[in-house]
């Protein structure tokens, strides 16, 4: 009791948001939109995993240049009894592929978040498709407000927006607090709801993605479309003082955050001002295997090698930040962390005029061997998504920020197991990225100087600024569904 108690320490006057415990259930997610439609589902007497379907839903209207209809979705999903599962729904690249790009028709593999959306629903789905996509629904055809995060996004990526397709798209002719609708993705949500995953895989809503690319110039046709499956495997787990980490395995990342949480806790006793030091030091050297990661879990046999008093300044970590989370904790017990995404801003800023979105650019996730580019092949996948198994319950966590996950969420671990914080300091406090051979960190992190005399190259950014991820936590502590989420950006949590 003394540990749970430290974990619900009550941060109502501070900066960091509380741990709210419900009795319901309790959802974390990138907008308060989302969290909103989580817990009407869950009051509606929905699970976790149709809670978190119908926030990810609501984040494809409210936040399409960082998630969407036409990207991924990749979640972990824990059940009463202890037994987790992974499902991958990214999508693999056309087979007819010829060449790769980065923006563009040559930038997109098949959408996955659909696919997934009917895969998960088939292993624990109990409301039908249509009600879970309602709140997504009415919140693009009665109108949603643009935010000036946004509007940002929109006047940065206009020129890509418009040269893909997207001139016309309402959005660009918006303001920021303007209340817009979407009235094409509206129609696009519940034709899904009403017919299935088929409506979006096939007939009117595949031949206009088809038609979208292949004017960009990209090779993705109806029977890419056709032929997707969302993969469904075990999660790849270690175990450290009596708890347990469980990430996705390949495509994804989440290796690499385990090859640095075991690293990590294999270095004993680390003194309190070598801590972050530690934590860059070996998500740098993780990410030297970043191309590796089809390896799986035989790269947990990789050892680490760092040095805790000098900064290698390896790098590694590139500077992608978008992606959108959503975790959840329901009355039966079970925890659900999950990510969606487009990759880039807009994704490949293709876009789908009859559907209502644009579509995702993770061909440009390829890189060099065993990662290269070959038609029907999935690229590595920086969405990480991870469960985190505690004496008192699991949590499920995830946040944005694409090479930043592996690191944001290490510091998570880290706060609430090494350091022993609770879980809203620990989600609150200042955060660094190892990004491109820099280490940014948070104005106001205790350890700036530390780090740099040590040999980092420190860059300072501002306290919440984007790059530091905004997490989004939710589980159980000693029975009771719990939710936390970062002051940064707008994520936003509840309870029921």
């Amino acid at each position: 009791m003394e540990r749970a108690a430290s974990m619900l320490a009550d941060s109502f006057a501070s900066r960091e948001r509380p741990v709210l415990v419900g009795r319901g259930g309790a959802i974390s997610a990138a907008d308060p939109f989302a969290a909103a439609a989580g817990q009407e589902i869950l009051c509606r007497g929905g699970n976790a995993v149709e809670a978190m379907i119908a926030a990810q839903a609501v984040l494809a209207v409210v936040a399409p240049n960082a998630c969407g209809l036409g990207g991924d979705m990749l979640c972990l999903i824990r059940e009463p009894g202890g037994r987790t599962r992974a499902f991958n729904g990214t999508g693999a690249a056309p087979r007819k592929l010829t060449h790769v790009a980065n923006d563009g028709g040559a930038s997109i593999t098949v959408p996955g978040i659909v696919g997934a959306w009917s895969t998960v629903l088939a292993a624990y789905g109990r409301l039908p498709l249509h009600t879970i996509l309602q709140p997504a629904i009415k919140l693009a055809r009665l109108k949603m407000p643009v935010t000036p995060s946004l509007m940002r996004a929109l006047q940065d990526q206009r020129a890509r927006l418009e040269r893909n397709g997207a001139a016309q798209w309402q959005l660009l002719s918006a303001r920021a607090g303007q209340l817009v609708t979407q009235e094409e993705l509206a129609m696009t949500l519940d034709r899904i709801g009403k017919e299935g995953a088929h409506a979006f895989y096939s007939g009117v809503c595949a031949q206009a993605i088809v038609s979208a690319v292949q004017r960009q110039g990209g090779a993705l046709d109806l029977d890419d479309l056709e032929a997707h499956e969302t993969v469904v495997t075990e999660p790849i787990s270690i175990d450290f003082k009596g708890m347990r980490l469980l990430v996705q395995p390949p495509v994804s990342q989440g290796v690499l955050l385990a090859m640095a949480t075991k690293g990590l806790f294999e270095l004993g006793e680390i003194p309190a001002d070598r801590i972050d030091h530690a934590g860059i030091e070996l998500t740098e050297a993780s990410f030297a295997y970043r191309d590796q990661v089809v390896r799986g879990a035989s790269l947990l046999d990789e050892k680490l090698q760092i040095d805790l008093n000098r900064a290698a300044n390896r790098g590694g970590p590139r500077a992608y930040l978008h992606t959108a989370g959503v975790s959840v904790a329901d009355r039966h017990g079970n925890c659900a962390a999950s990510l969606v995404s487009v990759f880039d801003d807009f994704g490949s800023a293709v876009y789908v005029p009859e559907c209502g979105f644009t579509l995702n650019n993770r061909a440009g996730g390829f890189t060099s061997k065993p990662n290269d580019a070959m038609p029907g092949k999935r690229p590595v996948h920086t969405l990480a998504p991870a469960i985190l198994e505690t004496p008192h319950g699991p949590l499920g966590l995830s946040t944005p920020g694409a090479d930043g996950q592996v690191q944001t969420l290490l510091q998570v671990i880290c706060g609430l197991t090494i350091e022993k914080l609770d879980l809203a300091r620990v989600v609150g406090r200042p955060r660094w990225r190892s990004e491109n051979g820099k280490l940014l960190i948070e104005k106001s992190h205790p350890q700036k100087e530390n780090l740099a005399e040590l040999g980092h190259k420190v860059v300072e950014m501002p306290d919440g600024d984007m790059r530091a991820g905004a997490v989004t936590a939710a589980g159980f502590i000693d029975g009771s569904p719990v939710a936390v989420a970062d002051w940064r950006r707008t994520t936003w949590a509840g309870v029921v």
